[in-house]
């Protein structure tokens, strides 16, 4: 079972496209770390 989910999550700054259509599920007790700018 998903603790959390993103389906299609795009992000645009302007004509620039940084994230496109992304799709993302983390489960039950699993941990995750995203790391940017």
């Amino acid at each position: 079972m998903a603790g959390i989910r993103f389906q299609g999550v795009s992000k645009r700054f302007g004509a620039v496209t940084a994230v496109d259509s992304v799709d993302l599920e983390i489960h039950d007790g699993e941990f995750f770390a995203l790391l940017g700018p």
